[in-house]
């Protein structure tokens, strides 16, 4: 193995390229079901809180497999841990979209495995490989990351629709659109194959949970935890039920799908004002407060003005986005040393998809029990205050030591 960074790279164009490529992957195959859901729980007979365990499922393999991935990446190397990851992404599509719920339910698992995997190690591929053009190549590919899920999100629709057309018996319809999903993590396998030769290992700050228990104990890392769990509680939340709001608000589905799209390309967009914004400024709780109170805002305006949901929904998107790369960065921020920014990843990302896996699904729950979507809109507005309290805790510039060294995550 190669201890320096220049011969290891053969075409580093060729490498940025597939990192982007599997970027790509990571959310698009999630986001895909959100506007199809009605027929899926129609044809199926899934109850609103098994159609919330459709988004719910990813969250719990990434809360399990991010801890477990750095390990992988030990073991076998990250580039045939990232080609792991793209073919149980690849599988699970094809396993989704055989058409029956066992099917549904097993193979979008098999999507979250291969999604943790490589939301974990990616990050460590660039920070290795291309250690000054972290902030940019980051804001690059978290708009990679948006970019690939407005395209699932806005594809899934006419798919179903073509598949109507051709009348296709050998599967639903609903199976037939998700299986549009396949063709990104497949040109992605394609473009990662020259890769393969490489056996690197994984750099000291790629999140595990280790035995740096004192987190645990530590105001400072369960600030970063809670502000990371909000976030992803509201945005997933609204991933999986978004189109159906829009759908009783008297949106068509193909307005629905397509502003299901915004919300996807609105969250990526904070990644290009932001990352360069994030390195000049000290104090980041005017930020974070921002983008707490741009979230509030927004799910009040779809519970009271829903005919401007396309708006509100751009505002959620950016709000969410721009909440995650701050959730991210704090990671960094508040540690002074790789192996500590990795347990506290570790900690942040399993405790916070846990957290934010509970939100479909009392979404959905509380959806079937009032027959209105007023309740859980209302839910989301408080989660939202709250979140903008944890904003000012976390935004203060202090460390769980001191930090000499940041870490940009």
């Amino acid at each position: 193995m190669s201890h320096h960074n220049k011969p290891n790279i053969a075409h580093p164009a060729l490498l940025i390229i597939s990192i982007f490529l599997i970027a790509s992957n990571l959310r698009g195959p999630i986001a895909g079901i959100g506007p199809i859901l009605e027929f899926i729980s129609h044809d199926l007979g899934l109850s609103a809180t098994q159609a919330g365990m459709l988004t719910t499922l990813p969250l719990l393999a990434f809360a399990i497999f991010s801890p477990i991935s750095s390990g992988l990446a030990r073991k076998i190397g990250l580039e045939p841990s990232l080609m792991i990851a793209l073919v149980a992404i690849t599988s699970g599509v094809i396993i989704r979209s055989l058409g029956s719920t066992v099917t549904l339910f097993f193979g979008t698992c098999v999507i979250g495995v291969g999604i943790a995997i490589a939301n974990v190690l990616l990050p460590s591929l660039l920070k290795r490989d291309f250690p000054t053009k972290v902030p940019t190549l980051t804001a690059i590919y978290v708009l990679l990351m948006g970019i690939g899920s407005t395209i699932s999100a806005s594809t899934t629709i006419p798919l179903f629709n073509l598949a109507e057309t051709l009348d296709i018996v050998a599967i639903p319809s609903w199976a037939f659109a998700l299986a549009g999903a396949i063709i990104l993590p497949l040109i992605s396998m394609l473009a990662w194959l020259p890769q393969m030769k490489r056996h690197t290992k994984p750099t000291a700050d790629t999140p595990e949970l280790d035995s740096h228990s004192y987190l645990w104990r530590s105001a400072a890392a369960w600030q970063v935890t809670a502000f990371l769990a909000l976030n992803s509680f509201i945005m997933y939340s609204f991933i999986a039920w978004l189109p159906s709001i829009l759908l009783e608000n008297g949106y068509s589905e193909h307005q629905a799908g397509y502003i299901h799209g915004i919300l996807q390309l609105a969250s990526a967009a904070p990644a290009i004002i932001l990352i360069p914004l994030m390195a000049k400024m000290k104090d980041k709780r005017g930020l974070s407060l921002a983008m707490t109170v741009l979230a509030l805002v927004s799910i009040v305006g779809l519970l009271t003005l829903p005919q401007h949901a396309a708006f509100w929904v751009s505002l959620l998107g950016f709000s969410c986005g721009g909440g995650f790369i701050l959730g991210i960065s704090f990671v960094g921020l508040r540690t002074h040393n790789a192996h500590q920014a990795a347990a506290l990843s570790g900690m942040a990302q399993c405790m916070g998809y846990l957290f934010a896996a509970t939100g479909p699904i009392i979404f959905g729950s509380l959806h079937e029990a009032t027959s209105s979507w007023d309740v859980p809109l209302t839910i989301a507005a408080v989660i939202a205050i709250v979140w903008a309290c944890s904003a000012l805790l976390v935004g203060k510039p202090h460390v769980i030591t001191h930090p000499h060294q940041l870490i940009t995550c």
